[in-house]
């Protein structure tokens, strides 16, 4: 069978990239090998945030008297409910991408693909069937073959890294996929890595009343954030009583019948051991790029990720890569921007601009919440920018102190020649929702006038954005 477009993957990349193709008149199928929506939808981003839900609501539970309730008796977690509810949220989802492919006509493939050449993919039985009875596989789907596309979009994701020598086995040594779903709670956890997957588990598991140590290689905990935030994010973490350790690394491990013990070196040439119950290995993911036919085309790669433009396409004209098998940053509204971006370019449309990575927003739902976006303050110096830094603390917010949700703080860099803002980050309550707002400033080219300009309402955790940037220009007005 013939298509306009095959898309290689129905995660957030790959089935939004579908929607688009096929709302621009163009014939178009995906080819998926496990479950509908990826990774993101199935084991990421979704079902991590039903989970931190669940912590969020008992942390509020467990301070009902710093609100005036009384509640009577005690609030614990019921680990196969909370499990139970994240992979119902997840099963929801799923049904509902095959549902947009149907809606939206785009037929969908099961199996394995492999591109035998420019234009033409060959679909193989999958090796990874579906496990889960709530994720049944959609109707009418088309099986193995050979397709040929005019334009093939590679969409595969991404998977977790393994250490040497300390490779998950899903038993003692976790990575996202056993945390997500476990038969228990543990007593006792370490989390190799501080990034935006490790540090989320170490809050959602803290907040179930696991004792957890974190483990971080780098100097500061969730590294690509500004220094300043992620101090205040630690602090935080620290005081709801989680171990985290910094300039350290996990050097071997040692597995018992029911624990494992990590040999740990810390900067100063130390070296501690750690005992626990469990680990999770959160030391980043590398794209899903095997077996897809690459080396023999000669698609060019970059440290397992598929070098491409800024529009997707690679070397091999008619083949493109979005997401993150394309690299970082590996996000999930990145690889739909990137698939829309790819789709429109391939169907002609007029003015596509291609993807701006400096403009593409982090956000880590740990408690408390980081969000970011732009230049972080040491990396504006490192390019040789004059810059101005503004600051607003949650303590001087009307809003944040009636919600009990104090601690936080807004920084904004601004180019102090043009008034460009050059980056935002927050740490705080729902900081992820607001650090939209400085995204879309980015992308209309905002200057700090127009900002101080601007009318934000009141009570609102919002107005500390806006003390932030008149605090780059000395005008705060409530600290």
């Amino acid at each position: 069978m013939s298509y306009d477009v095959i898309i290689i993957g129905s995660g957030p990349g790959g089935y939004v990239a579908a929607i688009r193709a096929s709302q621009l008149g163009l014939k178009t199928a995906i080819v998926e090998r496990e479950h509908m929506g990826g990774i993101c939808l199935n084991w990421g981003c979704i079902p991590t945030k039903a989970l931190l839900r669940s912590a969020e609501v008992l942390d509020h539970a467990n301070h009902f008297k710093d609100f005036g309730l009384v509640l009577e008796g005690t609030v614990k977690p019921d680990a196969k409910a909370v499990v139970g509810r994240s992979r119902a949220v997840s099963a929801r989802l799923n049904a509902g991408v095959g549902f947009l492919m149907k809606k939206n006509k785009i037929d969908i493939i099961w199996g394995e693909a492999k591109i035998t050449k420019p234009g033409e993919i060959v679909v193989g039985k999958s090796s990874k069937p579906v496990v889960e009875p709530q994720h049944p596989l959609p109707k009418n789907v088309k099986g193995e073959g050979t397709y040929n596309a005019k334009h093939i979009i590679i969409a595969t994701g991404a998977r977790p890294r393994a250490l040497p020598g300390i490779e998950p086995d899903g038993k003692l040594i976790w990575t996202y996929f056993e945390a997500l779903k476990p038969d228990a709670l543990p007593k006792s956890l370490i989390v190799m890595g501080s990034g935006a997957i490790g540090i989320e588990f170490a809050s959602f598991y803290r907040s179930m009343g696991v004792d957890v140590t974190v483990v971080e290689v780098m100097p500061t905990i969730m590294p690509v954030e500004d220094a300043e935030i992620t101090a205040i994010a630690r602090k935080q973490l620290e005081k709801r009583g989680l171990k985290i350790f910094t300039s350290a690394k996990v050097t071997k491990v040692e597995k018992g019948a029911g624990s494992i013990t990590a040999h740990v070196e810390t900067s100063d040439g130390k070296v501690q051991q750690i005992t626990a119950d469990r680990m999770i290995s959160a030391v980043g993911v590398q794209g899903n790029i095997e077996n897809l036919g690459l080396e023999a085309l000669g698609i060019k790669t970059d440290r397992g990720c598929v070098v491409t433009d800024g529009y997707g396409k690679t070397n091999v004209a008619g083949i493109y890569a979005i997401g993150d098998v394309a690299g970082p940053p590996m996000l999930a509204h990145k690889a739909e921007h990137e698939g829309v971006v790819c789709v429109e370019k391939i169907a002609g449309l007029p003015h596509v601009h291609p993807t701006d990575k400096g403009k593409v927003p982090g956000c880590t739902y740990c408690n408390p919440q980081v969000a970011s976006v732009g230049l972080t303050e040491a990396k504006a110096k490192e390019q040789g920018r004059d810059i101005r830094v503004g600051r607003f603390s949650f303590a001087a917010n009307g809003k944040a102190i009636a919600l009990g949700e104090d601690q936080g703080m807004v920084k904004v860099i601004f180019d102090k020649k043009t008034g460009e803002l050059l980056g935002a980050h927050m740490v705080g309550a729902e900081v992820t929702e607001l650090i939209q707002g400085f995204v879309v400033a980015m992308n209309l080219e905002t200057t700090e006038e127009e900002l101080m300009h601007t009318i934000f309402p009141h009570p609102t955790v919002s107005e500390t954005m806006k003390e932030a940037v008149l605090d780059a220009y000395g005008r705060v007005l409530n600290a």
